[in-house]
């Protein structure tokens, strides 16, 4: 019964251990931290907020902590990752914030913005 016991201990701790190396791709398939995308689609650039989901290109969620990327607004040139200028014409990405079945969580920040590998 103890060599059952140590058994079952050794092979939690190796579970637990070699699942805590997934990374966020893994988690999100579609979200790309090399390239600052998720499905294909650039995370950066001009914003237009949507009023309706159907209207947007992703769904995104405002939290304070574990984000998939952190965004700071900015008034122009937002040609860094997780830099977003809201726009109303000429948009690169249609966003709609949404509470329930978002695409990607997202941190408002006002330095260092963008995605940790």
């Amino acid at each position: 019964m103890k060599a059952f016991a140590v058994f079952f201990c050794i092979s939690m701790s190796l579970f637990l251990v070699f699942s805590k190396g997934k990374n966020k791709e893994e988690k999100n398939p579609k979200l790309q931290s090399d390239t600052c995308r998720f499905d294909g689609k650039k995370l950066y650039g001009k914003i237009k907020l949507v009023e309706y989901s159907s209207q947007a290109d992703i769904k995104v969620k405002i939290v304070n902590s574990f984000p998939d990327i952190k965004v700071k607004f900015v008034e122009s040139f937002a040609d860094d990752c997780g830099e977003w200028q809201i726009v109303e014409h000429g948009e690169d990405l249609r966003v709609y914030i949404t509470e329930n079945f978002a695409d990607l969580k997202i941190k408002p920040v006002n330095s260092f913005p963008g995605m940790s590998r």
